[in-house]
């Protein structure tokens, strides 16, 4: 049994999350109490539960420390999730639903105290805010606390993302409070000065920012905002990113079903086969590796198996997460992750946001179509493979694509072929010292092979 704070929770005052016998729950400590009480019995909870974009909870009989004023047990999220991780619209959709949270609040007379992109979490297949403790009653005349931090962690990537290039997103990464105003005002196109609400929420704002750093006292002191003027704010916000988007075109990947040299045949038979093992293993969770738009990701989601789909390529998952969004899917949850250098541990004594291992390991990974691709496209080596797998999965099921599949060819066109340990003997070896075989079976009308393995305790 512990209570002591995850390291994702331990700098709010207001209490914070903890696991006591493998179950999450959330502590309020007693400043925070009356808040709280306003938030249950306004009805904003009720709301915004009811709405989808909170997180339900219901209370606990279990103690963290001795400022607790109460413990809630809140709804658990399969997969945590990080904004450098997301795609364009799921960025987006995230901060339409901050906002709406926000004019929730309002109209109850609470306002969100912060807009971190690390409060929402995507679950059941939509954006919720996880932060039961993001509310707090508002005070007349008092600006949006949360607003710097709503344009760092929202406005300015998605602007740069939509307006530059996509993978400006991947600054996130570095930038754990959000992207710097004066960064993305110098990043942004300086047509973007003659736009009203990019040049208010982004230009000044950095400007404003740049010039009250060494003024702290004045301009706490000054400010004062009216309720029209803090709902105009909120509206602009909102206007302003609704107009953002990003067409997902261009990219091998995201055409890779198009372009394959799978006859249909052979396609058909490799979904057979990933569909019975999936079937016969009947696992809990699902990590597609390389799932490029999700085809074979849906074979477990349709199976009311919670599964992520990872992909290198940020256009493959957008057409995934829009697919998701169409077909109104809970159970599949695309993310843009690079296995050659994934999301590593960072934040304060680096274990504020956990590295994808560290996220793991997962019942049954599918790994269709990828091994050829770190092995020969990034000079992976099998074992490292192999031991990579077994840290990630109980369960795996992996494709073999031989040297002389078109693909494999198409890749080794332009550079000499180094990889003679790349071969079906060399592989099944390799992964043979960390897993046991349970089938292999080769795909009809093509040179692949598909194999069900078990990683040894």
């Amino acid at each position: 049994m512990s209570n002591t704070p995850l390291a994702s929770s331990f700098r709010d005052p207001s209490g914070f999350l903890f696991f006591s016998n493998g179950v999450l729950f959330r502590q309020v400590n007693g400043g925070y109490r009356a808040h709280y009480v306003k938030l249950m019995e306004s009805g904003l909870y009720a709301e915004l539960t009811e709405r989808g974009l909170l997180i339900p909870h219901e209370a606990a009989d279990v103690r963290g420390t001795d400022d607790a004023s109460l413990t809630i047990r809140p709804e658990p999220v399969p997969f945590v999730s990080y904004p450098y991780e997301w795609c364009f619209s799921q960025l987006k959709d995230a901060a339409l639903a901050t906002l709406a949270i926000q004019e929730a609040a309002f109209r109850r007379g609470m306002v969100l105290k912060d807009a971190s992109a690390y409060n929402i979490q995507f679950h059941r297949g939509a954006p919720v805010l996880i932060d039961t403790l993001s509310f707090e009653t508002y005070r007349p005349g008092r600006p949006w606390a949360a607003y710097r931090q709503f344009c760092q962690h929202f406005l300015a990537p998605l602007l740069l993302m939509s307006l530059r290039d996509v993978r400006l997103g991947q600054l996130l990464r570095v930038h754990l409070d959000g992207i710097p105003l004066d960064l993305a005002s110098a990043l942004l196109p300086a047509g973007t000065r003659f736009r009203p609400g990019v040049l208010s929420h982004i230009h000044l704002h950095a400007k404003s920012q740049r010039y009250f750093a060494d003024k702290p006292d004045f301009g706490a002191r000054k400010a004062s905002i009216g309720v029209l003027a803090f709902e105009g704010l909120i509206d602009s916000l909102k206007s302003l990113v609704k107009k953002l988007d990003w067409e997902p075109a261009g990219t091998v990947w995201a055409d890779y079903y198009e372009n394959t040299n799978y006859q249909s045949t052979a396609f058909g038979h490799k979904r057979e086969i990933v569909d019975r093992m999936l079937a016969s293993l009947a696992p809990d969770h699902v990590w597609d590796l390389g799932a490029n738009t999700g085809v074979f990701s849906r074979l477990a989601a349709g199976r009311n198996i919670f599964t992520v789909a990872f992909d290198i390529d940020p256009a493959a998952v957008e057409l995934n997460y829009r697919a998701c969004k169409k077909e109104g899917e809970t159970n599949l949850l695309p993310l843009v992750i690079d296995l050659t250098n994934p999301s590593a541990p960072s934040g304060w004594e680096n274990a504020e946001r956990h590295s994808l291992l560290e996220r793991g390991p997962v019942d049954t990974i599918l790994a269709l179509a990828l091994v050829h691709h770190l092995a020969i496209g990034n000079n992976l080596p099998l074992g490292r493979l192999a031991a990579f797998f077994a840290r990630a999965c109980r369960r795996l099921i992996v494709e073999f694509v031989p040297k002389d599949d078109s693909q494999v060819r198409r890749m080794l066109a332009t550079r000499e072929d180094i990889f003679d340990a790349y071969t079906e003997a060399e592989f099944e070896k390799e992964f043979a010292r960390l897993f046991d075989l349970k089938e292999k079976v080769p795909v009809r009308d093509s040179k692949r092979t598909v194999y069900l393995m078990e990683r040894r305790s």
